[in-house]
């Protein structure tokens, strides 16, 4: 089946989570997804995920901006709302993230309440990339999931 390039750049999708509570994501088309990503990823040039897909099992890799680092610690969080790297992320619950070259392992806590409130606004309003139209397109915070990374265990 061909892939059509020229839908949308973009769209607004709606998921329910696990609680049944509705929660939105931007999806971006095929021409990102399909061509833009794998040459970002083997480019090198951005952060990229790699984490563990909750269906597939497969390794995936995922261009995206390096961790959000906050009062000394560091942070995985969402613009887009509920991505499927999101999803895979909490479903996996650890990863791997290559920034600059160096490749580390990490455990993902996803952050809730005050936590995760805290850290949204904090990424809110010191960030400077492209993030912020997602933010404001996706303005309920409960849409953007936000992880904590701490060291993986080192084990066989």
């Amino acid at each position: 089946m061909p892939i059509d390039l020229m839908r949308p750049l973009e769209s607004t999708e709606t998921i329910l989570d696990g609680a049944g509570h509705e929660r939105h994501f931007v999806h971006h088309g095929p021409l990102l997804r399909r061509v833009f990503n794998p040459i970002a990823v083997a480019l090198g040039t951005d952060a990229v995920l790699f984490v563990r897909g909750r269906t597939s099992g497969r390794r995936l890799a995922v261009p995206m901006d390096p961790p959000f680092e906050w009062e000394g610690v560091r942070y995985l969080v969402s613009p887009l709302g509920e991505t499927h790297w999101a999803r895979n992320v909490r479903a996996a619950g650890k990863g791997e993230i290559r920034v600059h070259g160096r490749t580390e392992r990490f455990r993902a806590v996803e952050l809730t309440e005050a936590e995760h409130d805290r850290i949204l606004d904090a990424y809110a309003r010191t960030i400077a990339c492209g993030c912020q139209a997602y933010l404001q397109k996706l303005p309920d915070p409960a849409d953007h999931p936000v992880f904590r990374l701490e060291p993986a265990e080192v084990g066989p």
